[in-house]
Formats: C-alpha cells, structure tokens, sequence
C-alpha cells in the first residue's frame, strides 16, 4: 500500500478499556500509530491519532469499517479520515 495517513477521532463517555480496543484493531490491520492525544473533558474521552497506513495490506474501507465497528462496540463516535483529505478540508 502507498504512503498514506489517516485522522481518527473517538468521542464518548469514558470507560476502561478505549485505548485497548482502539489499538488492538490498528494492529491488527498493519495501521501504525505515529502520534496520538488523548484527554477527559467533562467526563467525556476525546482522542486524536495519526495512523500510517503504509505497511498495511488493507485498505482504506476495510480499516475504516473495522475502526467503525470499534466504535460501535464502545458506544462512541468514531471518525476515520484520510489524512491529505483532512488537510485539504482545512486550508480552503
């Protein structure tokens, strides 16, 4: 797979086990972790990660759907963007 990134947001109520789950399914598809911030505001779980995709032989949809399934399993909002999208979205 070419070199490309990818933006995950995960938001919800605050539990054990988010950042277990999370990086257990990026493992699991060859998604490596370059940066990741993480914060409680108000008893909500917030997080930012940057995953390179490149040595991954997934794709974008089957990664995006494992990662939406993680969400679903934790009852929170997850978003899985391409990162040179994401970019894109922000200098306009």
């Amino acid at each position: 797979m070419k070199d490309e990134k990818i933006i995950v947001t995960l938001l919800g109520a605050d539990k054990v086990g988010i950042v277990a789950e999370l990086t257990a399914a990026l493992a699991k598809y060859g998604v490596n972790i370059e940066d990741i911030k993480q914060t409680i505001m108000q008893d909500y779980f917030v997080m930012f990660l940057l995953g390179d995709l490149k040595n991954s032989t997934y794709t974008f949809k089957e990664i995006k759907d494992a990662l939406d399934a993680v969400g679903e399993k934790l009852k929170m909002e997850i978003w899985v963007q391409k990162k040179d999208i994401f970019d894109k979205m922000h200098t306009v």
